[in-house]
């Protein structure tokens, strides 16, 4: 049985930290100005962050104390492990959560697994240094040969080194394989909406209930069913913060120059390119055009580089 959530802290002053004195605790929730923080006892405190400081977002460690027994004011950010980001509304980038260990990109057989996608968000764990694992969720809507064609579609990955684990919210046996690799550390669940992030949360955590959307028949998409982020505690160690459905992963803060470094099997290769500054786009001596061509770096994973690359140089110039 999942931790149960910690009651917010009330006004007895045994429960909070005095005007004196500062104490630590993680973000946790974020609800516009207003942020839940949870102290080392598992009590919750509603809390308004300092004008100095830069946005909070859920997952950060910060430094807070009570100015009066009804005010709870956050101090001080803690230096952050890693940052995961997301495009908002108007294309700006905007923080979603902090001290994430590792990153679940969660993908199905509906809507439709995006290559494309996946590798954006393989690019932004690098850059942010949060582990990535490949999820393939809803096993049991697939045939055998279903199984076997994506399969073979992961075996790019398989080869290059990245975790790949298939899983379900309702077989039992595949439901625990995600399960065992969520146990101490936090994580999160990205991808499409749709995927079944809220029937994994819901799996891993029924008291939450956390609303399932349903794949629009019309366009295919899924329908966004969380509104923010939040950190919830596993039954018996660790945490997941669960985010907003994305359907595009915008890679923040990466200039095009800096892209080829998020292709793990790009990174060795490169350091023999004759011109610094190489792009791998068609210059001479490239030594990424020459694994390609002699099929030691996947055609499929350089054509997505360059997809990628087209819209960052887009979008910076």
């Amino acid at each position: 049985m999942a931790k149960p959530s910690s009651r917010l802290a009330h006004k007895k002053q045994s429960q909070k930290t005095s005007s004196e004195e500062s104490a630590q605790g993680r973000v946790i929730a974020h609800f516009g100005k207003l942020l839940v923080v949870e102290d080392a006892q598992g009590e919750q405190h509603r809390c308004v962050p300092r004008r100095n400081l830069p946005p909070l977002v859920c997952g950060d460690y910060v430094n807070w104390h009570y100015s009066d027994p009804k005010s709870c004011v956050i101090t001080g950010l803690i230096p952050r492990s890693s940052l995961l980001s997301r495009p908002d509304t108007r294309g700006k980038q905007k923080s979603i959560a902090a001290n994430i260990e590792q990153i679940l990109i969660i993908n199905a057989p509906i809507p439709a697994f995006n290559e494309g996608l996946l590798d954006r968000y393989l690019v932004a764990a690098t850059h942010t240094k949060i582990h990535p694992i490949i999820v393939i969720n809803k096993t049991d809507l697939f045939t055998n040969k279903e199984r076997e064609e994506f399969q073979q579609r992961l075996n790019i990955y398989k080869q290059i080194g990245y975790s790949i684990i298939f899983t379900s919210a309702h077989e039992d046996e595949a439901f625990n394989v995600l399960n065992d690799h969520l146990q101490g550390k936090t994580s999160i669940l990205v991808g499409q909406s749709g995927v079944g992030k809220s029937s994994l949360l819901n799996r891993l955590l029924p008291e939450v209930d956390a609303k399932v959307g349903d794949i629009s028949e019309a366009t295919g998409k899924g329908q966004h069913t969380t509104t923010t982020a939040r950190l919830y505690h596993l039954p018996n160690s660790g945490s997941l913060i669960d985010s907003p459905g994305i359907r595009e992963f915008g890679l923040w803060e990466i200039q095009p120059a800096q892209l080829a470094s998020g292709f793990i099997e790009f990174t060795q290769q490169e350091q023999s390119c004759r011109f610094r500054d190489c792009m791998h786009k068609n210059e001479p001596g490239c030594a990424i055009l020459d694994a390609v061509e002699k099929g030691e770096i996947s055609t499929k994973r350089y054509q997505s580089y360059l997809r990628i690359l087209e819209s960052l140089t887009n979008e910076t110039g």
